[in-house]
């Protein structure tokens, strides 16, 4: 089927139309994202260089810091950008681009959380086979799969999206290109799109939740009837709380957003919750993991004391 597509660039109409708030929108998210930007990659690094951390658990925690930082990278900074111009436009094949990388990483992140469910699952319930389960090669082959599944689901949605006729108004009711604003555009069927959108994502997101909540019902249950000791009980349920915060703040927008049936006509309330798990989350993740670890804590303290040390010797 040739794409019939007339318009050739999309205005995106952005949070709100109130000029007033637009100059402090912009401060509080560009505060936002450069939190997030540090936060994360502060998490990187921490899990690269110290070598106590070199375990499962914090590299799939890097992976989902890094994820954090291209998610929120590919959403705010044309968000930023929408406050300071009167007219935020982009071409039909920024859109596309755009439409694939928020939902390649999005849909990464959540079957990461997934991964790391099970990760804390065999940690905690089958602790002596805890190594050969989780060995390197194992959570390398999670990682891959990981990206790889959200890429591939990414371009699905990419490549169905762009194949629709676009040859009529071509105003974006959102701050970003995402699927459900575009197809309420789109001039030929959408069938396919809907179908694809409320059956393929719904399994992407539904598959790691419930695999998730699986995990935490065997954890909980092996702690309460198993487990004796009451600082081991405290350790696991803390690093288990650090992980729920993390899932609730993703899954619960996430699932709200894309399990509806149709378009619908909710607009307003599609972008407050997409600005929850695309600007909102990436912020307190590392807040959340840092806070609650004591582990990361030691380590960011440690690096922290290097740098000042090889500060100081110059």
């Amino acid at each position: 089927m040739e794409n019939q597509t007339d318009v050739r660039e999309f205005i995106l109409m952005g949070l709100t139309n109130l000029w007033k708030l637009q100059h402090t929108l912009f401060a509080i998210f560009l505060l936002m994202y450069l939190a997030s930007i540090v936060g994360n990659a502060a998490i990187v690094v921490v899990a690269i260089a110290e070598p106590k951390l070199h375990t499962p658990m914090y590299f799939f925690l890097g992976n989902l810091s890094c994820l954090d930082i291209l998610f929120s990278t590919v959403t705010v900074p044309k968000m930023l950008a929408g406050f300071l111009l009167p007219v935020q436009t982009i071409s039909f094949a920024g859109c596309m681009a755009q439409l694939h990388f928020f939902h390649f990483l999005g849909s990464s992140e959540v079957i990461l959380l997934g991964i790391m469910a099970f990760d804390r699952y065999v940690a905690i319930c089958n602790p002596l086979r805890y190594s050969i389960i989780m060995r390197k090669h194992v959570c390398q082959l999670l990682a891959a799969a990981t990206w790889s599944t959200g890429f591939f689901h990414a371009l699905m949605h990419t490549m169905a999206t762009a194949r629709l006729p676009f040859c009529g108004p071509n105003h974006i009711e959102h701050f970003l290109c995402d699927i459900k604003p575009l197809l309420k555009l789109a001039c030929g069927s959408t069938h396919l799109n809907l179908m694809l959108l409320n059956t393929v994502t719904s399994c992407i997101a539904m598959g790691p939740f419930i695999a998730t909540l699986l995990s935490y019902f065997y954890i909980i249950t092996f702690l309460l009837f198993k487990v004796q000791s009451r600082s081991s009980k405290q350790k696991a349920f803390s690093t288990c709380g650090s992980h729920l915060m993390v899932v609730g703040l993703l899954y619960v927008p996430v699932l709200f957003n894309y399990m509806l049936p149709s378009v619908g006509n909710a607009s307003q309330r599609d972008m407050m919750v997409t600005l929850i798990y695309s600007a909102v989350t990436p912020v307190l993740n590392p807040l959340i993991y840092t806070l609650r670890n004591q582990e990361v804590k030691a380590a960011l303290v440690k690096i922290l004391g290097r740098f000042s040390l090889s500060t100081e010797w110059k």
